[in-house]
């Protein structure tokens, strides 16, 4: 019987629309087995939607975040750095993330971009916020006995800790590019010994880490372990395009070597049990070709450490105009992580 015939209200008014477009995206709608994700169970029965307005707050480096999610280094020292760093910091205090500042090199010797990079009243007291040198500056800094900027450069921004990223390739292929004289791993220990009471991040730049690396770091006393996988923005890669084309194709499969976060997950998980007692490392940031919550609720769950997942590109692409748009963008995503936690399981 028709409802609106007996009297009855019609309670769903937007069903006969709703009906043709399925209709006509049925067959664009088909997914062929082959490309199904076959990292995980799809439970539908066993749990009902989540509450959208509910946040499963957990400790992280010391500060309290809602959503396992860093917004990795990218930028600073440019004209766009002012208002894509504080659109940045904006989403982080409203969602509840942490945030890895852009090379802070600049700020070492001088003031004059501080306001690029200064973004601890708009972030926020309860997020985590690191500065981020590279390691040929920590070099250079120790040999000529100034970590003492280091200090000084943490105490203007207000921030949590440094994060020091490791770039030997992208050095090697960048035209202007510095030369190390120790190992990186030479550098990060006297950082820390020289700087005890600061929280360190070590990070690679888009081409990861192999298991001999991980193992020295996990036995250092850092804060955290940061991927930088490769998958995501590769700064070897971005190096080799802005070089003379002869250079780039000589040493265009340079850009081609690294780790995916997912592999690097899988040395990570060995090393744990490898080591034993002698890990003193115990949280990781996922960074690297995390393109969608789905990734970063996979690797979070099959990596054994304390983790969270970070992005660039993604947030990059979103931060550059009104806010609104990275507001609408990290909501999705968020969303989105609490359908996955809901519904589906590791296999």
């Amino acid at each position: 019987m028709n409802t609106q015939q007996a009297g009855l209200p019609d309670d769903d008014p937007t069903a006969a629309e709703r009906k043709k477009d399925h209709i006509e995206l049925a067959f664009q709608s088909q997914v062929a087995a082959a490309t199904l994700d076959a990292r995980f169970y799809y439970e539908p029965i066993i749990a009902a939607h989540p509450a959208e307005d509910t946040a499963e707050e957990f400790s992280f480096l010391g500060k309290t975040m809602k959503l396992p999610l860093w917004v990795s280094s990218m930028t600073g020292g440019t004209e766009k750095a002012q208002r894509i760093n504080q659109n940045l910091a904006r989403a982080c205090r409203e969602f509840g993330m942490g945030m890895g500042l852009g090379s802070c090199r600049p700020l070492l010797y001088s003031d004059e971009r501080l306001s690029d990079f200064a973004v601890r009243e708009l972030i926020g007291e309860d997020q985590l916020l690191f500065a981020n040198l590279g390691i040929a500056q920590l070099e250079q800094l120790i040999a000529d006995e100034e970590l003492w900027r280091v200090s000084a450069m943490i105490k203007k921004l207000d921030a949590d800790g440094l994060i020091i990223h490791v770039n030997p390739l992208q050095e090697w292929l960048q035209p202007e590019g510095d030369r190390f004289q120790h190992a990186p791993l030479v550098t990060i220990k006297a950082v820390l010994s020289g700087l005890p009471d600061l929280q360190i991040i070590v990070k690679e730049v888009g081409q990861g880490m192999g298991k001999e690396s991980l193992r020295a770091l996990l036995q250092l006393p850092l804060a955290a372990i940061d991927f930088a996988a490769s998958g995501g923005t590769n700064f070897a890669k971005l190096e080799l395009l802005r070089s003379d084309p002869a250079k780039h194709l000589v040493y265009e499969p340079l850009a081609k070597v690294g780790h995916g976060a997912d592999e690097m997950v899988e040395l990570v998980n060995e090393l744990k049990e490898e080591l034993g007692s002698q890990l003193q490392c115990e949280h990781i940031i996922i960074s690297g070709g995390v393109q969608n919550f789905l990734d970063g609720y996979y690797l979070t769950e099959k990596i054994q450490f304390k983790s969270i997942y970070g992005q660039a590109s993604a947030f990059l692409r979103h931060a550059q105009d009104d806010y609104e748009q990275l507001q609408t963008y990290v909501q999705a995503q968020a969303r989105g992580l609490k359908v996955a936690k809901t519904f589906l399981r590791l296999k």
